[in-house]
């Protein structure tokens, strides 16, 4: 798997991700102590590392800020921090080529997807018998990473890593594995924003001998239980555009889909769009 970008804490309490993996600077979270000199920050990033574009999570009050510097709004979840104010997307495209949408067919499958009533799809009962589902812990991180590592050629993220996700699981992120017969054979995870009552639906990886059971739908099933249980109010993902099996899987649960993220995340060897969904519970 190739090397991921980095993670940093910048100012008083904000986290970027960089690095040349993804082309990109990703504004995870911002400290409104920040407000004033992120974006100049974010400049000095993309003006040393010449990346060819910027994605920042932005509170709706702080967006006209932002819309001011140039960028723009691909997505949104409303209700998103402590299920009382909205959350954008904000992204500024540093090159042309970045911004160009080689998509056409992906996206013309979307929208007939979006119109279609998948939600109330019948799904064909799947055979689980054998299969069990359960929160992983740190002696799970060297299987859990084998996985990863076979599943993606490349991730935004270094989960091929046991440490890191050993560190990540002695923070927010909880993660979740269906066993078959004592092995691991699919894995997720719920990193959660508990000041702001959020979690991201992420990380979810199946084994190429146990595609076609519909575990990641079994996955994120018992991470919305485990979710409302910790009283989070927002759950939402940011899905693969061109992997319509894990579209359909939000869609089929009630997701909404709130717009794209285009040539924005490096997944399985390349740069690609990615859609947004999002779930109050």
């Amino acid at each position: 798997m190739k090397m991921s970008d980095v993670i940093e804490n910048v100012g008083k309490g904000s986290k970027i991700q960089h690095g040349k993996l993804n082309d990109r600077v990703y504004l995870m979270k911002l400290d409104r102590e920040d407000i004033d000199t992120i974006i100049n920050k974010i400049q000095i990033l993309t003006d040393g590392f010449n990346y060819s574009k910027v994605i920042c999570k932005i509170s709706r009050d702080i967006a006209p800020l932002f819309l001011a510097n140039d960028y723009r709004i691909e997505a949104y979840i409303p209700d998103f921090f402590n299920a009382n104010e909205d959350m954008f997307f904000m992204s500024k495209f540093l090159s042309p080529e970045r911004l160009l949408c080689n998509d056409g067919k992906m996206l013309a499958q979307l929208s007939q997807l979006l119109m279609s009533d998948v939600s109330n799809e019948k799904n064909n009962k799947k055979d689980l018998t054998g299969y069990s589902v359960r929160k992983m812990n740190d002696s799970d991180a060297d299987e859990m990473a084998q996985i990863y590592g076979s599943v993606f050629e490349s991730y935004p993220f270094p989960i091929h890593d046991p440490e890191y996700i050993i560190k990540t699981m002695n923070g927010d992120v909880q993660y979740f594995g269906v066993e078959k017969n004592g092995s691991l054979v699919a894995l997720s995870s719920a990193e959660i924003d508990f000041e702001n009552k959020n979690a991201e639906m992420t990380d979810f990886a199946t084994i190429q001998s146990h595609l076609g059971k519909s575990l990641a739908g079994l996955l994120l099933r018992k991470m919305e239980k485990e979710m409302k249980h910790q009283c989070i109010n927002t759950l939402y993902t940011i899905a693969r555009l061109n992997s319509i099996p894990m579209n359909k899987t939000f869609i089929r649960n009630n997701y909404n889909y709130s717009g794209s993220l285009i040539n924005n995340t490096n997944i399985s060897g390349e740069i690609e769009s990615m859609n947004i969904y999002y779930k109050h519970i």
